[in-house]
């Protein structure tokens, strides 16, 4: 199926030269002169090479067809991650190639979108939101007020995120997982 370069995004699947590849990252320029580009950056499936593409973000790219499916996480050991489907109970083995950095927000139960291709996944997709809890603030400097400034913090997955002054530890707040900024306090 052919798609315009500018509507990829983290963990689509292109086809090109008869070899898959899963997209890591995505960005759109638009300079104010010339013509608009999609700059891409991929992992082959086959065999985990990374390679940049720049495309014209009007230009038709193959979007390869595979199965996206929403699993639990279980657990992680040697063998990689292991996810169930929830429908049908049969689990999936996750190289951590294919987790990368997103492994911090892997808590058991999460669901996740996988995308397969001939029963091997290629590809997780995190749900946009999550709930960490606050394990390390800085202290509140005096005459700070609360909409000047954000401090850094430390979640209890280890991600370093930056919340407003009020937020202490132990607060549970909710954060992005594509740039692990604060979106609020988790709402009970």
């Amino acid at each position: 199926m052919k798609v315009i370069a500018s509507s990829l995004r983290k963990g689509n699947v292109v086809e090109m030269d008869g070899k898959l590849y899963a997209v890591l990252k995505a960005e759109n320029f638009h300079p104010g002169k010339g013509t608009p580009t999609t700059s891409v950056d991929m992992r082959r499936i086959s065999d985990g090479v990374k390679v940049a593409e720049r495309w014209r973000t009007t230009e038709m790219v193959e979007k390869a067809t595979v199965d996206e499916r929403e699993y639990d996480y279980l657990y992680d050991d040697a063998e990689g991650y292991h996810f169930m489907e929830p429908n049908t109970y049969e689990q999936l083995a996750v190289s951590a190639d294919v987790v990368g950095d997103d492994k911090v927000f892997l808590k058991e139960g999460i669901k996740v979108y996988l995308r397969t291709y001939e029963g091997v996944a290629i590809a997780m997709e995190l749900p946009a939101k999550v709930v960490v809890e606050i394990v390390e603030t800085e202290p509140v400097v005096k005459g700070q007020t609360a909409s000047s400034s954000y401090k850094p913090a430390i979640a209890d997955n280890g991600v370093r995120v930056m919340v407003p002054p009020h937020i202490g530890p132990g607060t549970r707040v909710v954060i992005n997982t594509e740039d692990n900024s604060y979106q609020g306090r988790e709402k009970d």
